[in-house]
């Protein structure tokens, strides 16, 4: 799409001064206090999203989660497979590594952007609840999955979106994933706190809490991989937004649409199809439980690597020299 100028512009010669009239460029002291005060505002809105999420992860227990060796070490267990598919992403970007500083700081954001969706289904689901269990099926595909997906996006939005060295489209799958692997993260610590006995003495507590955890942290374990996909599809999508701003919008909300509806198509139908496995299979509990998210997550995960590996081959094709195709052509008919 060409850029669209007004029409004293399209007229006028290049050396007519339509400063003020329909062009802009920082000039006057005034001009220069508005883009002070315009950089001041955006960069304060995001200081405010980091310091609320941060208030929200006081406030439903989340720091303390973390902060108990028990329930981190089980964290940390739980978050391996996530973080196996995530450096899995992070390696097929084919351009060039991404800063350590830039991963590590999406990681957070991911972490702390993820307690605006826990309050936001926590509020909302008892409403969806009372309809029973259309109302949840609903409730996946109204709430948790779009809401979700958003946050982990505004994860990626907040930051690294805006650095020069998110230089290429790819690049928003990296940041996506990362941004899912914090999500993960703090989801399983949540979720593990909340399962977990309380009480007993520090010895019970501490190897009582790491025997009692194995189930639940074997099946978060399972559930991370899934955060990382989604967010890393959402994240391409961002990233084609970032290099084609005349149709920005869409591609993000495209991006969104088709992660939210993966995301909830699996919260819909997991205890369902791992019912289906084991009624139909000898494999029966945790295990059915596995191989249903084994499947589910190689469907998706396949179309995200697909994605990737199309762009890496279009990326060498675009840098490989005209005349190294004809040297490798010649070299290969004399073979």
């Amino acid at each position: 799409m060409a850029e669209r100028r007004d029409p004293v512009e399209r007229a006028s010669d290049a050396s007519t001064d339509l400063y003020d009239v329909s062009t802009w460029e920082e000039r006057t002291s005034v001009d220069g206090l508005a883009v002070a005060l315009y950089r001041l505002f955006t960069a304060s809105a995001r200081i405010v999203v980091v310091l609320l999420a941060l208030v929200l992860l006081l406030a439903i227990g989340g720091f303390a989660a973390l902060t108990t060796p028990e329930i981190g070490l089980l964290t940390a267990l739980s978050a391996i497979p996530a973080l196996g598919l995530a450096a899995y992403v992070y390696y097929s970007d084919a351009t060039t590594n991404e800063p350590l500083s830039l991963l590590v700081g999406t990681f957070l954001l991911g972490v702390l952007t993820a307690n605006f969706a826990a309050v936001l289904n926590g509020a909302l689901q008892q409403y969806f609840k009372a309809l029973g269990g259309l109302g949840m099926i609903l409730f996946f595909y109204v709430v948790v999955g779009p809401v979700e997906e958003t946050v982990k996006l505004l994860a990626v939005r907040l930051y690294a979106y805006g650095d020069d060295r998110f230089d290429a489209v790819v690049d928003g799958a990296v940041y996506g994933a990362m941004a899912g692997l914090g999500f993960a993260f703090i989801e399983n610590a949540l979720y593990i706190t909340e399962q977990l006995p309380q009480g007993g003495s520090q010895l019970e507590f501490g190897l009582g809490l790491i025997g009692a955890g194995g189930g639940i942290t074997a099946v978060r374990a399972l559930a991370g991989p899934g955060h990382v996909i989604y967010s890393a599809i959402a994240g391409y999508y961002l990233g084609l937004a970032k290099f084609n701003r005349e149709n920005r919008g869409p591609i993000v909300v495209k991006g969104l649409l088709i992660a939210a509806f993966v995301h909830a198509t699996y919260n819909a139908t997991v205890s369902i199809g791992a019912g289906l496995i084991q009624a139909f299979t000898p494999l029966s509990g945790l295990w059915a439980f596995l191989a249903y998210v084994l499947i589910y997550d190689s469907i998706f995960g396949l179309y995200l690597i697909r994605k990737i590996r199309r762009y890496q081959q279009v990326y060498r094709q675009a840098h490989t020299p005209m005349h190294d195709e004809s040297m490798r052509s010649e070299q290969t008919e004399f073979e």
